[in-house]
């Protein structure tokens, strides 16, 4: 019985904590790749009347330039980000149909007829815009292009501020408040990598691909209907070595046990050169072909499926950022689109994800040992790619154990959690459906992307591209008053007279500002 988790649980319950718990921050960044009428990536600009995507603060791109992104401000729940991230939608939808475009629902992409279909992402002739053009440049000559096809959905979460004191004065911890609240955030994070595999089994939603996107490469995947290629029992290929892992970065062993070792860990990855990296170049004939040539070009280069966050001030590195002010809030990377779902997510899971973060806040979190740290990677390079396989087991520190048995044991303590929630009843609902899915995986979206594959005797290609039409439609239907549609118009206006007037006013060559941002 987890002993411990219920005491903690009581005394939150009867404490000041308990009232900051009524509302939980959450925001919500969704990537999305465009496509024309054929079902084929965009070939065209990013979209003028969608705004600049150097400076429009809700949609921007990615790594490529038809990698669309979505981003919700900080809200009290996730069913106001949620209906913020549909009226995003709703307001592009009209200008992507104009344009004969799509948005791709899932997260591997859609037919590529090789890299030369990917335009790396273009943000104007700024310095700005130029350093996060380079950093995706460097990205394309250091892991290829076809990398940044791939969509993902990322989940911010932070407790309010007030909550911070009073859960530190429950804890009788004397630290100052911004150390206590990273340390927190640190064994959150700790927890969380412990424990994310059973995310990769609810919500990965990627178990197939199409086969040009691993044309030339050794794969051992089963070829699925017309010609794609499947994994059988996989939940999430996005996450595994065919997508979002980068064996160049294993040699990194960032420690998330406290924050000075991961901030010090980050900037020796930024800091020291490699090689392959020196090989390729830095600017070579007039032009950059990478912003440095270490083993991370900048802190955003490492892949992890979560990361300690704070709001860097412009101009400043994000680990600076860190060291100066503490972490902020967590970013959760590991989540696949549903391509079933028109915003690639819904309430259910959003609330599930909530409930997962509050509990690996509150249990116990000792520090990630070497030994762990293996089993932490090991068991999600299996869970990605055999998840579904009947009696799998996974590593513990005590042994192997089944991932069903290993599951059931984590809905429990949620449900113990749930007593905490603002939103119980909500909250209990979304533990349900994914103990049901512990129970039966054919109801976990990968399976649910194989079956009507199977049954439809489609393609990855042709089932993303019959959902993506329905999605827009879906879209298009939903209602966007006359006020809100005229605030979203104007804030695309806003952020093009705001790079415009940004491009106008520079003065410093690109080279002496870049200079000065490695140097910090």
């Amino acid at each position: 019985m987890p002993a411990y988790l219920q005491q903690h649980l009581q005394q939150v319950k009867q404490s000041p904590v308990a009232i900051t718990l009524k509302s939980l921050q959450c925001g919500i960044e969704k990537e999305g790749l465009r496509v024309d009428l054929s079902g084929r990536v965009s070939h065209k600009d990013h979209p003028l009347s969608l705004g600049s995507s150097l400076t429009h603060g809700s949609i921007t791109t990615d790594y490529s330039e038809a990698l669309l992104e979505y981003i919700t401000p900080v809200f009290q729940s996730p069913t106001a980000a949620l209906d913020f991230m549909q009226q995003l939608h709703s307001y592009s939808a009209s200008k992507l149909q104009g344009l004969g475009e799509y948005i791709w629902p899932a997260s591997m992409p859609c037919y590529l007829n090789g890299e030369d279909d990917i335009r790396i992402a273009d943000f104007g002739s700024s310095n700005t815009g130029k350093l996060k053009h380079t950093y995706r440049v460097g990205l394309a000559w250091r892991y290829g292009k076809t990398m940044q096809s791939i969509a993902g959905l990322h989940f911010n979460f932070s407790p309010q501020d007030h909550f911070w004191p009073a859960y530190q004065q429950l804890l009788n911890n004397e630290q100052t408040l911004c150390d206590f609240r990273s340390s927190q955030y640190f064994g959150l994070i700790r927890n969380f990598r412990r424990h994310s595999w059973i995310l990769l089994y609810l919500f990965g939603a990627s178990p197939a691909l199409d086969s040009s996107f691993v044309k030339g490469r050794e794969i051992d995947l089963e070829e699925g209907p017309d010609g794609c290629l499947v994994g059988p029992y996989a939940t999430s290929l996005r996450m595994s070595d065919l997508g979002y892992n980068n064996k160049a970065q294993s040699v990194l062993n960032l420690c998330f046990n406290q924050l000075d070792t991961y901030a010090k860990s980050l900037e020796h990855a930024i800091s020291t050169p490699l090689s392959q990296y020196e090989n390729i170049g830095v600017k070579v004939d007039g032009a950059y072909r990478q912003l440095n040539a270490n083993l991370l070009q900048i802190e955003n280069e490492y892949y992890s499926d979560i990361r300690p966050k704070r709001v860097a001030r412009p101009g400043q590195k994000p680990v600076h950022a860190l060291k100066e002010s503490g972490v902020e809030y967590v970013e959760v990377r590991s989540i696949d689109l549903n391509p079933f779902l028109p915003l690639g997510i819904d309430a259910q899971q959003s609330e599930f994800i909530n409930v997962f973060l509050c509990w690996c806040l509150f249990e116990q979190s000792p520090e990630v040992s070497d030994q762990e740290c293996d089993l932490i990677k090991a068991n999600q390079a299996v869970v990605v790619r055999q998840g579904r396989k009947p009696g799998l087991m996974l590593g513990t520190c005590s042994g192997p154990k089944r991932l069903q048995s290993l599951g059931f044991e984590i809905i429990f303590k949620l449900r113990l959690v749930s007593d905490v929630m603002p939103n119980k009843i909500e909250v209990l609902e979304a533990i349900d459906a994914m103990e049901a899915r512990l129970k039966d995986s054919s109801l976990t979206p990968s399976a649910q992307v194989l079956d009507a594959m199977v049954s439809g005797n489609l393609s990855h290609q042709a089932l993303s591209f019959k959902l993506a039409q329905q999605h827009q439609t879906y879209h298009l239907e939903q209602s966007l008053s006359l006020h809100r549609q005229q605030e979203l118009s104007e804030q695309v206006t806003a952020s093009i007279a705001h790079q415009q007037r940004i491009e106008s006013e520079q003065t410093e060559p690109f080279d002496d500002f870049l200079a000065a941002y490695l140097a910090q």
